[in-house]
């Protein structure tokens, strides 16, 4: 079966990157089948983009490389690195992308130093061309992930997924992602706050407070913020007919407090 390998980038679809990405990839393994998961993560948006990838990989097969390339640090000493986990590769930025991955499975990290799988003329503003890109393919090709380089323990583990305990019955979280209908993914997942779903509550987004739990977006009344536990298992606040991060104020990384009674 030919190599299957995925794209997650904060590049858009306006400029050359991801076909430059892509072109790169077939002329070294021009077999492999290349997914699309996303482009369109917001600029620099590492927390949102650590969401979908973690979202993205349980629905793929064994040995699925995946490449997420959301680097503010592009050209800094950030170091790039592939992670092993879940019988998959994932390569990336040393910058917290994979922190969400590292908290649901075991996992082995490799600083990615052989050059050999990499452009020979490497940029310092588009690596994901010169490094990121080649080293998949390679990945993708059948070279072992220890030839890209040694394992490595000090490498960033935000705690991305698990909000702060900050009274008896409240807690800290953040909003992990904005989808394109405006919904706000939070950090609440479902199995970690149950009670949401039985008990009285009170949700803050920004300043906005919010009591209501409905089933689905239809059931919502229109215009009104409303709390739903999603498809990812992570609550969210949700406008029907209307975008809460707009009629909120939030995005990617903005505050959310949760109080249970």
């Amino acid at each position: 079966m030919p190599a299957i390998l995925t794209l997650t980038t904060d590049f858009g679809l306006e400029d050359h990157f991801v076909g430059v990405m892509k072109g790169v990839i077939l002329r070294i393994a021009p077999a492999t089948r290349i997914v699309d998961i996303s482009h369109q993560i917001k600029p620099f948006a590492v927390h949102e983009a650590a969401f979908v990838i973690a979202e993205a990989y349980r629905w793929f097969p064994k040995k699925t490389v995946h490449v997420v390339v959301v680097d503010p640090g592009v050209g800094s000493a950030r170091r790039p690195i592939l992670v092993e986990a879940a019988g998959q590769y994932f390569l990336g930025p040393d910058n917290g992308v994979f922190g969400m991955l590292y908290s649901r499975n075991l996992h082995t990290v490799r600083h990615v130093t052989n050059k050999r799988f990499f452009l020979h003329s490497l940029s310092q503003t588009f690596q994901g061309r010169d490094l990121f890109a080649p080293a998949a393919a390679h990945l993708a090709k059948g070279v072992r992930p220890a030839q890209m380089g040694k394992r490595v323990d000090d490498y960033l583990r935000p705690r991305i997924e698990h909000p702060t305990r900050t009274g008896t019955r409240c807690w800290s979280g953040t909003i992990l992602k904005v989808d394109r209908f405006g919904n706000l993914i939070t950090n609440f997942h479902i199995e970690e706050f149950p009670a949401v779903l039985t008990r009285p509550f009170v949700m803050m987004p920004g300043v906005r407070t919010i009591e209501k739990l409905m089933t689905s977006y239809a059931d919502a009344p229109a215009g009104e913020p409303v709390v739903i536990a999603g498809s990812s298992g992570y609550f969210e606040v949700a406008v029907n007919q209307g975008s809460a991060a707009e009629m909120l104020g939030c995005g990617p990384g903005s505050p959310v407090e949760l109080s249970i009674y």
